[in-house]
């Protein structure tokens, strides 16, 4: 094949490349057992290395676990396989008991010992899927809610109803659920043209005025609340999403759940038109998220202390007072902090900041083990790996953040309260956080030396809630170099 290049895409922790094109095993004579190594090695020295399988393609894992075996390609293939399926004879329920059993049994035919990618044949009704992902219930016991990451704006082109189009042009009953010319052309020969996510026509943009399309999403959004119990949505590319329907999804999940939390993805514009008590809860805070690894390493924190104001500041003008707006310092469609930052001794620094000020602050996972990952040749690939838990090590950094966290879960003023700018330099940030019941004082110093900053403390004294240490205010505020503090006044009397 020609320009193998763009025949590779990459899947979230699947650690080689996969074609685009899968070779197929579902077909005689392979499922009857046939030796399929002319096909299987055509299909990998011409650049196809996936394979699809299943447990009831009869004989097919069978033949090509002969061939993995004997050919000795194994770390060259990524191999597909399936569990479940309504027609087969021995299996259709998708519960851990029959997954286990299923993926054992595929393991022993394909004579290997891991399988890249594994995936739900079909959905089994009289299954609840909470079964299969009781993570999310331990989840729930250990206190933590579930987000799931909803992308409703558009599909892939696997997406069975963009499938049935691809099929039957005209005559499908799905051509409304899409933006979809028949006088054109796609860029894939589909003998018509369709919108794509901005540009991309690997992903096809849903019709989402389409009545039908609303239903389905709801109705799948319904399982998830109701079978898994998840506790809110990010909406991918809310931005963009058609506030319609995004309305419409709101009032459901709320219907069903009160308490369900929608949070969107917004790179810019005015925050306020997606976060209102019509529609979501929070937002991305984009602009705050480049303010903050842009003031540390430029050592200008003008920058980050000048969109706090703006966000959060007491004045009646400013943008968003009292939103909780998603602080974050990396996310996986940006460099890893880890990489953003040139000091590596700024990483505890930043995270001191995102916790301390306005709004809930995230952690992307991997980042608080001081992981680094970069884009690299128009690829996210570095940014998403898949995590070992026995290659992670409790570090400096891993215990800051979790005392952050702590700090945070037991301080009104850092969760609820106003701001308020107190001091400011190249290298230095203090603000005030306050409720009737509570006032913390931030400082940073993110330069070498110490620095002292004068300013009205209200208070002779206080303590640091990272270190536990007594922190004295006369005659100004001494913050030693690359240090964060976030101290509770004297005259607080929170536990």
């Amino acid at each position: 094949m020609k320009n193998k290049e763009n025949l590779y895409a990459s899947i979230p922790y699947v650690d080689k490349k996969v074609s685009r094109i899968f070779a197929g095993t579902a077909f005689s004579p392979i499922q009857d057992g046939a030796d399929g190594t002319d096909f299987f090695e055509a299909a990998l020295d011409n650049g196809i290395n996936a394979f699809d399988t299943a447990r009831v393609y009869m004989e097919a894992e069978h033949s090509f676990g002969n061939w993995l075996e004997k050919s000795g390609r194994r770390e060259e293939v990524v191999i597909l396989s399936k569990c479940g399926h309504p027609d087969a004879m021995w299996n259709k329920r998708v519960n851990e008991k029959e997954m286990r059993k299923d993926l054992k049994k595929s393991l022993e035919e394909l004579k290997t010992d891991y399988i890249d990618i594994y995936m739900l044949h079909r959905d089994d009704p009289d299954t609840d899927v909470a079964v299969a992902v009781e993570t999310f219930n331990a989840m729930h016991e250990e206190g933590i809610q579930v987000i799931l990451d909803g992308v409703f704006n558009h599909v892939g082109r696997e997406f069975f109803a963009f499938e049935d189009v691809r099929e039957k042009k005209w005559d499908s009953p799905y051509k409304d659920w899409f933006y979809i010319n028949f006088d054109g052309n796609s860029y894939y020969d589909d003998g018509f043209w369709y919108e794509g996510w901005e540009g991309h026509f690997e992903l096809v943009k849903l019709n989402l005025d389409n009545e039908q399309v609303r239903n389905y999403l709801l109705e799948s959004v319904g399982i998830w609340i109701d079978k898994l119990g998840i506790d809110g949505l990010r909406l991918d590319v809310a931005y963009m999403l058609n506030r319609n329907f995004m309305k419409v999804l709101v009032d459901f999940v709320h219907s069903k759940k009160p308490e369900f939390l929608m949070i969107g993805e917004m790179l810019h514009g005015d925050y306020t038109q997606l976060v209102n008590p019509e529609l979501l809860d929070s937002v991305t805070n984009y602009e705050c998220y480049k303010g903050l690894y842009s003031s540390f390493n430029t050592h200008n924190m003008h920058e980050i202390g000048y969109s706090l104001n703006r966000q959060f500041g007491p004045e009646e003008w400013t943008l968003y007072k009292g939103l909780p707006l998603y602080n974050f310092v990396d996310n996986h469609d940006v460099e890893r902090i880890a990489s953003q930052l040139e000091d590596k001794e700024h990483l505890p620094l930043i995270y001191a900041m995102e916790f301390a000020m306005p709004g809930v602050p995230g952690v992307y996972y991997g980042s608080e083990w001081g992981m680094e990952g970069k884009k690299e040749q128009g690829s996210d690939d570095s940014l998403r790996p898949r995590i070992h838990k026995e290659d992670l090590l409790e570090n400096e950094l891993t215990n800051y953040i979790a005392q952050l966290a702590k700090v945070r879960a037991g301080s009104p003023a850092l969760k609820y309260g106003d701001y308020l700018q107190l001091a400011i330099a190249p290298d230095v940030l203090v603000f005030q956080r306050r409720t009737n019941e509570d006032r913390i004082i931030f400082a940073m110093n993110c330069g070498d030396g110490e620095f002292t900053a004068h300013f009205d403390a209200q208070a002779g004294c206080g303590i640091d809630l990272i270190t536990g240490d007594s922190v004295d205010f006369g005659g100004g505020l001494t913050i030693q170099g690359k240090t964060a503090m976030i101290i509770r006044t004297e005259e607080v009397s929170l536990p």
